[in-house]
């Protein structure tokens, strides 16, 4: 990557995943990177296909009659969103321009070459592509950081596809995934993630994902989650099957701002008093004070001192038993704090004294 470390001791890495929500048109295809910076992501992600390469003749040339389709057959439908290879280079330059990684997913063996002829960040595996064995191996030899999606995958098929990669690339990242779009909370089965971290702890876990809402996201990285991808839109009304599912900016910023947010929490783990804190404690604590007016001399029994706020000095309530029983050494009036200079110790002193001869 350009830089960006992803390990289990940094923020997490946000990829925004644009796909073809640019509908094939470049001015969208920039607008979406520059909105996705914006949001403070790390990196956006496309996708490559040779759709005539990927497709069987009948697939390809089946009827695509719906409010998404842009053609009249899926494969002119899938041609209508591709961008050109002047388009997808321009891409490239305007996202290292903004500051972001540029990741991409290939579907075949030519958008592969292609890819790694552009140079992208990182390249990743669509869930479709975690069984396909011989195409997982031919991108590790690339050398580049990779993303492997990992829906409708049991752990065989990851153990599978990350004994094939291993060996050419170690530069992997694997993403818990449930391939549905959305993918309803009952099916997201994030605990999936601790099974990942268990199992392949020298690699990067991630999540991506695929609910419609950012609550999950923070869930993932509590679970050991460090990289997420998350599908991206300028609007929700355009044509397409992603858009409705996606996030818009505003959705985006709170995205990454959420998972920003988690390791900030954790915090050190040391449950201490902290300066925050202090002036709402000093407000609601409360401190002992004498019930009624005392004379020297008194021994101070049950209803002598009694609990009241602000705690703005005096002794905490829970020295009251230490005092109780003692006589006072000088008067206290009305609602006076007590301190332990107001009461005879000098039993207890004794005793401290004997026991630390």
């Amino acid at each position: 990557m350009s830089g960006r470390r992803i390990a289990d001791d940094e923020q997490a890495y946000v990829i925004a995943e644009i796909g073809h929500n640019h509908q094939g048109d470049l001015e969208k295809a920039k607008a979406l990177i520059h909105a996705a910076r914006e949001c403070g992501v790390d990196a956006v992600k496309f996708q490559k296909r040779d759709n005539r390469r990927l497709f069987t003749r009948a697939f390809y040339d089946s009827p695509y009659d719906n409010e998404n389709s842009f053609g009249a057959t899926y494969g002119e439908h899938r041609e209508a969103v591709e961008l050109d290879r002047s388009e997808w280079f321009e891409l490239s330059r305007y996202s290292r321009e903004e500051g972001v990684d540029f990741v991409a997913a290939a579907f075949d063996e030519p958008s592969a070459d292609f890819l790694a002829e552009l140079d992208v960040n990182a390249f990743k595996f669509a869930s479709g592509d975690l069984l396909n064995v011989p195409f997982l191996r031919y991108v590790a030899a690339f050398g580049k950081p990779m993303f492997l999606s990992t829906g409708g995958g049991t752990v065989d098929d990851i153990d599978r596809a990350v004994e094939a990669i291993l060996p050419l690339n170690g530069r992997l990242c694997v993403l818990h995934c449930t391939a549905s779009y959305p993918a309803d909370v009952e099916d997201l089965n994030l605990s999936v993630i601790t099974v990942l971290k268990e199992r392949y702890p020298e690699l990067v876990i991630g999540l991506s994902d695929h609910h419609n809402g950012i609550a999950m996201a923070p869930v993932a990285y509590m679970l050991g989650a460090r990289a997420f991808e998350k599908h991206f839109t300028l609007n929700h009304a355009w044509k397409g099957t992603d858009h409705a599912y996606s996030l818009m900016p505003d959705g985006m910023r709170r995205f990454v701002r959420d998972l920003q947010r988690v390791p900030v929490a954790l915090g050190d783990g040391v449950k201490r008093r902290l300066p925050s804190e202090e002036r709402p404690l000093e407000k609601m604590g409360k401190k002992l004070v004498a019930a009624r007016d005392l004379p020297a001399g008194h021994v101070l029994a049950e209803g002598d001192l009694v609990a009241k706020s602000p705690a703005d000095g005096g002794l905490p309530p829970y020295e009251l038993d230490r005092l109780l029983g003692r006589p006072l050494l000088r008067p206290l009036s009305l609602e006076q704090d007590v301190a332990l200079e107001d009461v005879d110790l000098a039993e207890e002193l004794a005793a401290r004294g004997s026991r630390e001869a």
